[in-house]
């Protein structure tokens, strides 16, 4: 990142700037949540509300110091890029961190469960379970829908709903739900995994509570009258097929 052009942004997902090194805990949330979202560059010596360049003092002391300060107080352990930059009569610490392929990144002192955060916009955020369970997926390369639901078996999949999707592809076999990864194997046993259930679950929304559409259409501009709606609880497919002809349908009329 060319400094220069990093004084004329606004503090964001992948910029902060910090006055000084007075504050080690917020410094390190932001290490923790530029490696557990999308990396980031943090600007040491910089007013946050200003971007005035302050620069730092003794800045190969504090290059030592914030080292030292990510080595041990963060897990797993991170190796962020620290550069001094010559500024005028001064210098700027930028601390350059890469998105983590070891994530969840926790504070050491906080704990798993009450030390991981995220960039949201300019603000480092306190990770709730669910979140840090998705961030421990993406560290193992699993995606959400691919995930066992071993509570269930593979009678809780719609077979005729299925066949009838495929039917224009290939005729379905109930027992080779496997090969179109609408069924998996969890410990010996042929369970759903999410999509599976998302896709042609007997009953999705009992286990997936927003997994339907709801749209309308307002009269004007204020949404204070509504004049049609339509809830749509089907399978992904015709859901979708439904909710594009509910907008085609009041597409081409007046407001």
């Amino acid at each position: 990142m060319d400094f220069l052009d990093a004084l004329k942004r606004p503090e964001g997902k992948t910029l902060e700037f910090k006055r000084d090194l007075s504050s080690p805990k917020g410094v390190l949330r932001t290490v923790v949540a530029f490696a557990n979202t999308a990396g980031g560059t943090l600007l040491l010596g910089v007013d946050d509300a200003t971007r005035h360049v302050r620069g730092v003092r003794e800045p190969l002391d504090l290059e030592e110091r914030l080292a030292s300060l990510i080595s041990d107080s963060i897990l797993p352990r991170l190796v962020p890029e620290l550069d001094i930059l010559p500024w005028r009569r001064t210098h700027v610490l930028a601390v350059r961190v890469h998105p983590s392929s070891s994530r969840p990144h926790y504070l050491a002192r906080e704990g798993l469960e009450g030390g991981v955060y995220v960039r949201v916009g300019s603000t480092n955020r306190l990770a709730d379970r669910e979140l840090i369970e998705e961030l421990k997926r993406f560290a193992r390369g699993e995606a959400f829908d691919e995930q066992a639901m071993p509570e269930l078996d593979t009678e809780a999949l719609d077979f005729r709903a299925a066949s009838e999707s495929f039917a224009p592809v290939r005729k379905l076999k109930r027992g080779a739900l496997v090969t179109p990864r609408l069924s998996t194997f969890h410990q010996g046993r042929k369970v759903p995994p999410v999509r599976g259930m998302l896709l042609f679950g007997q009953d999705p929304a009992r286990h997936f509570h927003d997994a339907w559409i709801q749209a309308g259409r307002f009269h004007g501009t204020d949404k204070a009258r509504i004049v049609d709606h339509i809830e749509i609880r089907s399978h992904p497919v015709p859901a979708i097929e439904a909710a594009i002809a509910f907008v085609e349908k009041h597409g081409l009329r007046g407001w």
